[in-house]
């Protein structure tokens, strides 16, 4: 491997925030039954599937019963905004805290999610509230799906290479529940209820090696042509509906293996070096998949089954409550590869050494 250059932007901290109103699985569950009783799904599969998504509950943007008064698609985008600046908030505050950076410090913000939208969007509000200088040049991301959180974080690393002075701030916001779609019976949509939960993450970046975070060593992107059915939104008049292939695991299966070689290769590495997987949560057999396509030992994605398991699929922002972990973990020395996949389809890969 490559050593670190001082050119190579150092990941000063990452952060979680997650909603108040958690609900446990089952809970959640019953709700749905009550809610879809008498309509085509079966309700002993719905709680069939909700239990194969292996999450144990998740943290929601509003209660529960809050759901019910959400009659249109502009409500529902209305409580986005007003959550994801609260938590994008919060996870900026504390990644800030952990990196010794000041909000003042901060050149470049980055914010992605794909849950709602807004114009101005929501790092305009962040800027505002954090009070960041007026010259943060801002860049917003839609689109990106679960990829999102990691293509977050390398973007700002690609940018930061040609301005080692700067720092860089990544928010990443998704409220999956606030696309809920009450007459949505299909399967996709069922097990979308049961897989996605809510939450925000942020990473700090900066230019120039300093702190005790790991230097962002390399990225890539990889686009798999033709496949833009396999995950994405519907956008409808009562709002965006869930794009859910069974394709996604064989994808995973079929192209990670040698995308993740051919990254490290070109890198002076092979799998054997990395002590650090920090992987994006899909889903279990999204998470069987990349085991077996990169034949991993049992323990190596434990944190992303954990983070499943904990708070579900956070779409963008579960990658980063996976390197909060990593963060918090790794060693000096430790070669980490961040790893998601999302609409296009594609896969983001970030090589950290730390």
């Amino acid at each position: 491997m490559r050593q670190p250059t001082p050119r190579d932007p150092t990941l000063l901290a990452a952060a979680s925030a997650l909603p108040p109103h958690y609900v446990a699985q089952g809970d959640l569950t019953a709700f749905l039954r009550d809610r879809w009783e008498g309509r085509v799904f079966n309700p002993d599969h719905l709680t069939h599937l909700h239990r194969a998504t292996q999450v144990r509950g998740r943290h929601l943007a509003l209660p529960l019963d809050a759901y019910e008064g959400l009659a249109s698609f502009a409500d529902a985008n209305r409580a986005w905004v007003e959550v994801a600046s609260t938590l994008g908030e919060r996870a900026a505050r504390l990644a800030l805290e952990r990196a010794g950076v000041e909000p003042a410090d901060v050149d470049r913000i980055f914010f992605v999610s794909t849950t709602g939208i807004a114009t101005p969007s929501v790092d305009a509000i962040l800027t505002n509230r954090l009070g960041l200088p007026a010259r943060v040049k801002r860049t917003p991301i839609f689109g990106l799906g679960c990829a999102a959180g990691a293509a977050g974080v390398a973007r700002a690393a690609d940018v930061l290479r040609g301005a080692p002075e700067e720092v860089a701030l990544v928010v990443s916001v998704e409220l999956c529940s606030l696309t809920f779609q009450r007459d949505d019976v299909s399967v996709a949509n069922a097990i979308a209820t049961g897989l996605f939960g809510d939450g925000a993450g942020a990473a700090v970046l900066g230019g120039t090696a300093r702190g005790q975070g790991p230097s962002v060593v390399a990225t890539r992107s990889v686009f798999y042509p033709h496949t833009e059915n396999v995950m994405g939104w519907s956008v409808e008049e009562s709002g965006l509906r869930i794009v859910l292939s069974a394709r996604i695991p064989d994808l995973a299966r079929e192209r990670i293996g040698a995308d993740v070689d051919a990254f490290l290769s070109a890198n002076g590495l092979r799998r054997e070096d990395v002590t650090r997987w920090i992987c994006h949560p899909g889903g279990p057999k999204v998470l069987e998949a990349l085991s077996q396509a990169l034949q991993l030992p049992d323990a190596a994605l434990d944190p992303s089954r954990e983070a499943l398991a904990r708070a579900g699929n956070l779409s963008s922002a579960s990658i980063l409550l996976v390197l909060e972990q990593a963060m918090a973990e790794a060693a000096p020395g430790e070669i980490g590869l961040l790893l998601a996949m999302g609409p296009g389809f594609c896969c983001e890969l970030v090589l950290l050494r730390w």
